[in-house]
């Protein structure tokens, strides 16, 4: 192969120049809109102490204390239940699982697996899977995801309960927020009946990204929110930048950003390197692939990850099974090629956003991805209340069957860390 003709594809420092020149032009737009939200809330480094002192546990709890009583006494049973390690910790469910079989192996402990849940959508559904978990001496997720209406939850203190429950376990979460493409932002979208408008965006058009920096902010500043979805390559860039700027908040794209081969993956991990802080972080946390990727995609990429330096900083959110209806063809399950790939590729985890195939297909209503964007009220209305519920712990017990697939091959996982590894 042609040296000269792959050297070529160098990027001389001179465009490198006129980027910078761009962004530190002082009639830049772009820029200076951006920068005006930022001051608006007092500088990278107000926001940051703002957010730090929002998101403590103690200042959560004793806002909830005042709001909703029952959600703090849930969560004072959650503290007092993990303070005497009352659940199931990583050496137990290992014997639980491989009875003596456990003592004869030697667990692969540097490529854990991230137990996730998508998409916790109510707090008293956390509080069912944890009581559930400590009784039947099952694993907590690691991380957890989030897609429900962020004003609707502020309104009825989930926000806040979900907020301190996710310190309390120790797991990392993430936020949807309210600018997205559900949110009539694309004036000419509305439901299926223009479903074929989306494919060129899910609606954060014209000056929706800098309010979307907005409402980030605010969450950031005000419960101490510090990570979110992201389905924009706008709002991508913007999630860069303010990390750049000093701004401690962190993003995960979304499957529907379609990053769907090691091309889009490289397009997108670069941009994340290049908006890098000198300490090589970045705002880019986690990096959900489309659906349709393989092994061999994932491999690639996370070649790419590795030559970028990127391999501690960016996790690879990778569905095992996704909700029965509304976005995949069924049958959907992927637990097979995650215990090949979970013992060559680093900083993955494994996203459950359905339960099991036999188990789904014959529930009386199966879980469906629309019902995320359903408000809370017609929920209510229409009795669906009990049915999300199930949903939602068919895919607790889901992730505990692929943490115990990953157990039998000697593979190792990552769950709540303050109430399975100890940590504190």
């Amino acid at each position: 192969m042609s040296r000269n003709l792959r050297n070529k594809l160098a990027i001389e420092s001179k465009r490198l120049d006129e980027v910078n020149a761009f962004l530190l032009n002082s009639e830049n737009t772009l820029v200076n809109d951006l920068l005006s939200v930022v001051e608006k809330y007092g500088g990278p480094e107000e926001i940051n102490r703002k957010a730090r002192e929002a998101g403590k546990v103690e200042i959560l709890m004793a806002r909830l204390k005042k709001k909703n009583i029952s959600y703090f006494k849930d969560l004072e049973w959650l503290i007092t239940q993990r303070d005497n390690g009352a659940f199931i910790t990583v050496d137990e469910y290992r014997k639980k699982i491989l009875s003596d079989k456990v003592n004869g192996i030697k667990f692969n402990e540097d490529f854990p697996v991230t137990l996730e849940i998508s998409a916790c959508q109510y707090f008293p559904f956390f509080m069912a899977q944890a009581r559930q978990a400590l009784e039947k001496k099952e694993l907590m997720p690691g991380r957890f995801i989030r897609v429900r209406c962020m004003k609707e939850q502020e309104n009825d203190n989930d926000l806040l309960a979900m907020t301190a429950a996710m310190q309390i376990i120790g797991a990392s979460w993430c936020e949807t927020l309210d600018t997205r493409g559900t949110d009539g932002s694309n004036v000419h979208l509305g439901g299926p009946e223009t479903i074929t408008g989306y494919f060129g965006g899910v609606g954060q058009p014209n000056d929706h990204p800098i309010k979307w920096v907005d409402e980030f902010l605010y969450y950031y500043t005000t419960y101490g929110v510090k990570q979110v979805l992201n389905i924009n390559p706008g709002t991508i860039l913007l999630g860069y930048l303010l990390h750049k700027l000093g701004i401690d908040i962190e993003f995960k794209i979304s499957v529907y950003m379609g990053n769907d081969n090691p091309y889009s993956v490289f397009w997108t991990l670069m941009a994340a390197r290049l908006f890098s802080r000198e300490d090589g972080s970045t705002s880019l946390i986690g990096f959900n692939f489309s659906n349709s990727v393989n092994n061999a995609t994932i491999d690639l990429s996370d070649t790419i990850r590795r030559s970028l330096g990127l391999e501690n900083f960016v996790r690879f959110e990778h569905h095992i099974l996704e909700t029965w209806k509304s976005i995949v063809v069924q049958p959907y399950d992927r637990r097979e090629e995650l215990l090949d790939i979970a013992a060559k590729v680093k900083n993955i985890s494994a996203k459950h956003e359905g339960g099991e195939i036999e188990v789904e297909r014959n529930r009386e209503r199966p879980s469906d991805i629309l019902d995320y964007f359903m408000p809370k009220a017609d929920i209510e209305e229409k009795g669906l209340m009990p049915f999300l519920m199930q949903n939602y712990l068919d895919k607790h017990a889901a992730i505990n069957n692929t943490a115990s697939a990953l157990t039998k091959k000697g593979l190792s996982f990552h769950a709540a860390p303050k109430l399975h590894h100890g940590e504190r």
